[in-house]
């Protein structure tokens, strides 16, 4: 039985997306005396299918060799295109990963749409989800992938545009529709040049070829670049992060996959890359700089947050901002358990604020507080996901940044600072937001904040449960190394960065010091409240030079290109009215007309030839 499971793996996709398919009829409202809550229904039947066949699945490819199937798709002019998918630990895994936390978002949305009647599009659009990561998860090839991260980009669009009678939504998914697509463009133009370098886009192929390969510098330098541009956007990272935060109007069950998981569809693409990104030191010398930054930087603002989802959304671009300094330094294994470690904790974190944005009239940190009495499973929650997403033992966080900081300790000394760096904001960022929300005497926001119902603390508590045995299921897979070889300088920098940053925040947040807490400089607060003025540096840039350029387009549309059509028109117009009066309405006269003109066109025409003729017979 395991073994047929194996074998039939990859039609996990199509569970969701016969799911998604089952629950259009609802969306526009074709069938609407049932209400719309079938279409949830339907859907969650369909993933917790697709969760128990990964599930089985796994266990049966554990420590057996990847297989490959191949399904032929195009074949024409010599370009070949088959569709290519790897059924491996990693991949099933990853799927079994995808189709839980889905699993679980989905009983949580019944619960937080409760009397909403977008049900039909929204459980439509998480089938589109999953069923779009856990392709890309089993597919091969990067030409597929390509394509499956656009219908990605799509799915976020119409998933944070949920909600379409709300302007700033309707502007959220623009922004984070337009920021992905510049990514998605570099990167398109990456795998089209790719192909006549490698003339192959399957993955196992490609790293074959990485390791023989003999390509000029600059070429495989514009590539690799060319590449990394797409999982920079699918990852949030700087500069393009921002859609992230605008993506934060969407409903909060999508953002537990979104910050969990389809943050991470680019970081996986990025790991199949690997060998090949590798292949230019400017390349991977990009991607640890991208990476440092993005996680230093997002972990500086998420400090300075006083919105509930953004204080989140930037704590993910910092992780992720981790796993590009992983794949940077040829550390795969590490940027995979940060990747896991990340979905576990942030999917807990946004079910665990969920709630308090579900029945609160705010979303403002600082008037919120005094919630640990009205809501304890919920701060319960909190806190094992903060732990699980910070460098505390035994939990997956702590172990995803050792395999990652034991890997630099010998070769990049700066590296592991920037590490214990993030390791300490995060600390200070989650734990001033618990601090803010859960500490101290109730606010008048928050005097009335009883606990959510069940269907939002079920799937809640399921997840905490597995936070906390994720290194017993590590260890159970032997993918965790033994306290015998542990760096203990390592991880003493991680315990320490930790109980530092976690103990100083809660003394000062859940102490008597007044409140807010403000920097010395002004500027400096500012600096990071205003993510860095990015914002306004892309209205003062790429947003005006686009406007001015639209601007100059449409005024040659209107005055050259509109000019030239209606001085026809006009000319056409003038000549007939002339015409009308001036003829008697006899025959030879038109013929004279027709004539006349065709022998000015034809003499128009032959000028230069008649030009010519005349200066022959002058000289």
């Amino acid at each position: 039985m395991a073994q047929f499971l194996l074998e039939t793996v990859w039609l996990v996709p199509c569970y969701a997306l016969i799911g998604g398919l089952l629950a259009v009829p609802w969306s526009p409202g074709l069938i609407y005396k049932t209400g719309p809550r079938p279409a949830g229904y339907l859907n969650l039947v369909m993933t917790f299918l697709a969760f128990v066949h990964a599930a089985l699945a796994l266990q049966a490819t554990w420590n057996q060799p990847a297989q490959e199937v191949f399904i032929p798709w195009l074949s024409t002019a010599g370009l070949n295109l088959t569709i290519t998918l790897e059924i491996s630990s990693v991949s099933v895994g990853a799927i079994a990963v995808v189709t839980g936390l889905n699993l679980l978002a989905q009983i949580y949305a019944i619960g937080y749409m409760e009397m909403d009647w977008g049900w039909g599009r929204f459980y439509s659009l998480l089938g589109l989800f999953e069923a779009g990561l856990c392709a890309l998860a089993l597919c091969n090839n990067l030409f597929f992938s390509y394509v499956i991260l656009e219908v990605l980009t799509l799915g976020t669009y119409l998933l944070v545009g949920l909600w379409f009678s709300q302007p700033l939504v309707v502007t959220g998914a623009r922004d984070a529709f337009l920021t992905k697509r510049v990514g998605d463009l570099f990167l398109l133009m990456g795998v089209l040049a790719l192909w006549p370098l490698a003339g192959t886009w399957n993955y196992t192929e490609l790293a074959e070829w990485a390791t023989t390969a003999n390509v000029n510098p600059t070429v495989i330098t514009l590539v690799g670049l060319a590449l990394i541009a797409g999982p920079m956007g699918k990852c949030a990272q700087f500069p393009l992060h921002l859609w992230l935060d605008e993506a934060m109007e969407g409903p909060v069950p999508s953002t537990i996959l979104r910050n969990s998981v389809v943050v991470a569809s680019g970081a996986w693409v990025l790991i199949k890359l690997q060998p090949v990104l590798n292949l230019s030191p400017i390349v991977s010398s990009a991607m640890v700089a991208i990476g440092a930054v993005t996680a230093v930087g997002a972990s500086l603002i998420a400090i300075a947050q006083i919105d509930l989802k953004r204080c989140q959304s930037y704590s993910v671009s910092a992780y992720m901002g981790l796993v590009f300094i992983a794949v940077g330094m040829q550390q795969d294994e590490a940027a995979l358990l940060l990747v896991l470690s990340n979905a576990i904790a942030a999917a807990l974190l946004v079910m665990s604020t969920g709630g308090i944005i579900w029945n609160s009239i705010t979303q403002d940190v600082t008037q919120l507080g005094g919630l640990w009495k009205r809501r304890p499973i919920s701060g319960l929650a909190f806190i094992v996901g903060t732990l699980g997403l910070i460098g505390f033992p035994p939990l997956g966080g702590f172990w995803a940044l050792m395999e990652l900081a034991d890997g630099l300790w010998e070769t990049h000394l700066w590296l592991v600072g920037v590490i214990i760096t993030v390791n300490a904001l995060t600390a200070v960022s989650l734990t001033r937001e618990f601090a803010l929300l859960f500490g101290g005497k109730a606010k008048q926001m928050s005097e009335r904040s009883p606990e959510v119902h069940w269907p939002m603390v079920l799937p809640m508590m399921i997840l905490l449960g597995f936070t906390l045995h994720l290194p017993l299921v590590l260890q159970s897979l032997s993918l965790l190394p033994s306290w015998v070889t542990l760096n203990k300088d390592v991880a003493l920098l991680l315990i320490w960065s930790t109980l530092f940053g976690c103990s100083v925040t809660g003394v000062i947040y859940l102490s008597n010091i007044p409140k807010p807490i403000r920097l010395p400089w002004k500027g400096l607060q500012d600096l990071l409240a205003y993510d860095f003025y990015t914002p306004k540096l892309y209205r003062m840039t790429i947003i005006f030079g686009v406007a001015q350029l639209s601007k100059l387009v449409d005024m040659i549309d209107r005055f050259v290109v509109d000019g030239i059509v209606n001085m026809v028109g006009l000319f056409s117009l003038f000549s007939g009215e002339s015409l009308k009066y001036s003829t008697t309405g006899q025959t030879q006269f038109y013929a004279f007309t027709i004539l006349l003109v065709v022998g000015i066109l034809g003499g128009f025409l032959t000028w230069q030839y008649w030009g010519n003729l005349f200066l022959n017979l002058m000289f």
